[in-house]
């Protein structure tokens, strides 16, 4: 039957890749370590360090997912070639939609374990702290904040990732100024790294009484959620470190004490805050955390002398500075500037579906990462 034997063409051109996808995740060791977790686990006493288990079944997990799921693809691929050669035996029409709909769930597993081999950073399996700050603009921009937040929480809810605010201050209209939060899930970093850097909005604005086109900007910085202590020695003379009352949800506690915490360090000009933890102690923890991780990419940029790894971080949030562009009138466009990547469906990407690009970026970044450029301007 043509439409199988097209299908098994589908299907072959995957062998070699798979194979070399297989190479690259290591798995022979891979599987030799989970074996050595499996039986630490069993070993008396191990519960007794919590967050010392907590990290092994942590790596376990990520382990036992990665030698699961190829094993898993390369069942697929000797299933799907014998549901071929039973349906051009028998000659079973009904088996070209059965073959079809297990090729398409074979591919888009492949995809994804593909891309999980390029996650390959120092941080990319922790879990990752968003910080999105609007631009000029006021109200405009304010809302274009609000609307970003939203798409990363849908992605996050999409992928079965958690989120949680730690910080958040409201626009004076409508809208948020500015906003940081955690998403918590297998590789959240390696994922949102990619997101790093000015984002552009052209739309007609609903504030706008002549119904003028508008372009907003809001930049977000992305830090990974670090378990250790990154070893930067801070003065604490170079630390300005202001509390205040939590304003955001979290309960009769936070909402009476001054428990919020703002960190500013003096040098550099680097803030961060926290507000969600219940103590004055723990915003403190996770405030430092963040501007250690921040100082840390500022000196490894002043030792390459050069900005690009936080060019998201010091870059005007302005035109000229975006990653990407997302346009609603008189089209609708979603556009990176750096890879090229882009989609008409400018509605479902502010709703969370934004793999195609950080998929995008991750393959563009793998290949040395030279910026395409060329927004669609009007």
């Amino acid at each position: 039957m043509i439409e199988l034997d097209q299908m098994k063409t589908e299907i072959l051109t995957y062998q070699a890749p798979l194979k070399e996808v297989g190479e690259s995740l290591d798995l022979d060791n891979k599987k030799r370590r989970l074996e050595e977790l499996e039986r630490e686990m069993e070993a008396p006493g191990f519960w007794d360090d919590p967050d010392r288990a907590n990290a092994k079944m942590k790596d376990l997990k990520v382990l036992k997912s990665t030698t699961d799921g190829f094993a898993k693809l390369e069942t697929q691929f000797d299933d799907i070639l014998t549901l071929i050669e039973l349906g051009n035996e028998d000659e079973d029409p009904d088996m070209v939609a059965e073959v079809r709909s297990e090729l398409d769930e074979f591919i888009e597993e492949y995809e994804e374990l593909r891309v999980s081999t390029l996650l390959s950073e120092e941080y990319d399996n922790n879990n990752a702290i968003l910080e999105l700050n609007a631009g000029a603009g006021g109200t405009e921009s304010c809302d274009w904040c609000s609307m970003l937040y939203r798409m990363y929480t849908r992605w996050a809810e999409r992928k079965g990732f958690s989120v949680e605010v730690l910080d958040m201050l409201e626009g004076d209209e409508a809208g948020i100024k500015s906003v940081t939060f955690q998403v918590n899930g297998e590789n959240a970093y390696g994922y949102l790294r990619s997101e790093k850097g000015v984002h552009r909005l052209v739309r007609i604005s609903p504030f706008n009484a002549q119904a003028k086109r508008q372009t907003s900007f809001v930049s977000l910085d992305v830090m990974p959620d670090l378990a250790e202590d990154l070893d930067i020695d801070i003065d604490e003379k170079d630390l300005r470190i202001d509390t205040y009352r939590s304003s955001g949800a979290g309960g009769q506690h936070i909402n009476k004490t001054s428990s919020a915490i703002r960190i500013t360090h003096i040098p550099t000009g680097t803030v961060v805050t926290c507000q969600n933890e219940r103590s004055q102690f723990q915003n403190k923890d996770k405030a430092m955390q963040m501007l250690k991780f921040k100082l840390l990419e500022l000196k490894r940029a002043a030792n390459a002398e050069k900005l690009s790894d936080i060019r998201g971080e010091v870059r005007d949030i302005a035109w000229g500075n975006q990653i990407r562009s997302y346009v609603l009138q008189p089209y609708t466009m979603v556009k990176d500037r750096r890879t090229g990547v882009e989609s008409s469906d400018a509605s479902g990407v502010l709703d969370g579906k934004l793999d195609p690009f950080i998929i995008g970026y991750l393959k563009w970044k793998s290949t040395g990462g030279a910026e395409v450029g060329g927004d669609d301007e009007d």
